[in-house]
């Protein structure tokens, strides 16, 4: 190959991945972040830590934008609307079994399309459904068992907000 050539290539194959790495960097994954005092509930605008119960996270790496919700059911509820389920989110909601119920460990969320949920209703919690958010199945059929309740996945857990009347309420207890 000729010099002259060579001197053409370099910057050619340069800008070819340089725009690779601006592509990877645009779609690269954001992280859940931690729940703060003055962290608002993306749909209720209820102070998201004055409540118990696991809570949930929509990330956007689109936007580069966090969501956060007050509890695990109320980030469902709005997922499920049309125009949220056709943007390209990650959900993200705390393991209950890795966190205490009146305060969810930050450190212990997980993808939401992996958890397993336990409907508690008996358990305070913020808006929507008390519902306990396990990454693990056994856990969360231990937690299930102790509120008479049952294990459920995603689409089940959807599939039953779906068929719920819209009767939200604050502070179940």
């Amino acid at each position: 190959m000729r010099l002259a050539n060579l001197v053409w290539l370099v910057p050619a194959v340069s800008l070819l991945l340089g725009g690779c790495g601006d592509k990877v960097a645009q779609n690269e994954m954001i992280q859940p972040t931690a729940f703060h005092s003055d962290d608002e509930c993306h749909v209720c605008g209820m102070v998201i830590t004055r409540f118990p119960g696991p809570k949930g996270q929509a990330l956007d790496a689109a936007a580069q934008q966090v969501r956060k919700f007050c509890s695990a059911s109320e980030m469902l509820s709005w997922w499920m609307q049309p125009e949220n389920r056709q943007a390209n989110l990650t959900l993200y909601v705390h393991d209950m079994g890795k966190s205490q119920w009146d305060k969810p460990d930050d450190a212990h969320l997980i993808p939401a399309a992996q958890a397993f949920y336990v409907p508690a209703p008996d358990l305070p919690g913020a808006m929507g459904l008390s519902l306990g958010s396990f990454s693990d199945k056994q856990a969360a059929q231990q937690f299930a068992d102790a509120q008479h309740s049952e294990v459920l996945s995603l689409d089940e857990v959807v599939a039953r907000l779906s068929a719920a009347p819209v009767a939200a309420h604050h502070g179940h207890h």
